[in-house]
């Protein structure tokens, strides 16, 4: 019986478990909305919550045991700067979990995890290749090199 023990499995061992929840954290901080499994949300709520209770707290040790979660200067310099400035005068409760029906291959529940003051032009920013743009740095580039 798992009496008092909280927190999902997953069907991953701890470490990866850990390292999965750093990643969608440091997702969610610099996109500020993303979309997985709903329970992997819900556990992933916590997280968050904690890392920006950690930005509003502010101060070196802060910033040093986030950058141990998180482990990228630019997310945490967002979380520090931006978003402990964004979330300062709310008690908790900084993000919400939205459910967004089920995944087409296995109808597993998906849900979208957000900031609640979100900002959406920081949605899908730096996520890396995009269909469009870099296919003319690449035309440049070739006809450098010619």
């Amino acid at each position: 019986m798992r009496h008092r023990k909280s927190g999902r499995k997953f069907n991953r061992t701890s470490s990866h478990r850990k390292a999965m929840f750093a990643n969608m954290a440091a997702s969610l901080l610099k996109h500020e909305q993303i979309t997985t499994t709903l329970p992997k949300a819900k556990d992933l709520r916590p997280v968050v919550d904690r890392l920006i209770t950690l930005g509003k707290r502010g101060g070196l040790h802060a910033r040093r045991q986030a950058l141990s979660v998180l482990r990228d200067t630019v997310v945490t310099a967002k979380l520090f700067d931006e978003l402990a400035e964004r979330f300062k005068d709310r008690p908790g409760g900084y993000t919400r979990v939205i459910k967004a029906g089920y995944r087409y291959g296995d109808m597993a529940p998906l849900g979208v995890i957000e900031l609640v003051d979100r900002d959406p032009d920081a949605k899908g920013q730096d996520s890396g290749p995009t269909m469009f743009g870099d296919d003319d740095e690449a035309e440049d580039e070739a006809a450098q090199a010619s």
